[in-house]
């Protein structure tokens, strides 16, 4: 399967993960506010 990639300045396509304690949040809902950093962790907090 072939890395989907993003250009700098792209907008990433929209998806739905669960927060820390459960809660669906979805990328779009941030779209037009402050910039927004997303770090996937592997493993264990």
């Amino acid at each position: 399967m072939k890395p989907f990639l993003i250009a700098p300045g792209e907008l990433a396509p929209d998806f739905e993960l669960n927060d820390i304690k459960g809660t669906p949040v979805r990328l779009s809902s941030f779209r037009g506010s402050k910039p927004l950093l997303l770090a996937f962790l592997r493993g264990f907090l």
